[in-house]
């Protein structure tokens, strides 16, 4: 989870994890998609690799890269204890906004 952590702490990496999220991608898109030269793509790639987020196969002279969604739902699993924390004090701040509406709502 560190590592996937690490890797996701990159606009480009999240911007290639999003992308992936849609379906499988070439080396060659991600050039074309990414405002930084072959090189830096290149890395970004093998960040992800490292991190167990994305697969690469090879299929002829391209490499296609997919998405493996066991490290992101493991960190969705982690941030399940934060999330449910937040919906709770959301839905204790919406219980006091109705509270306060309907206290001025009876003073007039």
């Amino acid at each position: 989870m560190e590592a996937a952590l690490r890797a996701l702490a990159d606009p480009s990496r999240r911007a290639m994890v999003e992308r992936l999220a849609r379906g499988p991608v070439t080396a060659g898109e991600f050039d074309a998609m990414l405002p930084i030269a072959r090189p830096g793509v290149s890395r970004h790639l093998r960040v992800l690799r490292e991190a167990g987020l994305v697969d690469v196969r090879q299929d002829a002279q391209r490499r296609i890269y997919s998405l493996r969604p066991a490290p992101l739902a493991e960190l969705d699993e982690w941030l399940a204890t934060y999330r449910a924390l937040w919906e709770q004090r959301l839905d204790a701040l919406h219980t006091e906004i109705a509270r306060g509406k309907h206290q001025r709502g009876s003073t007039r």
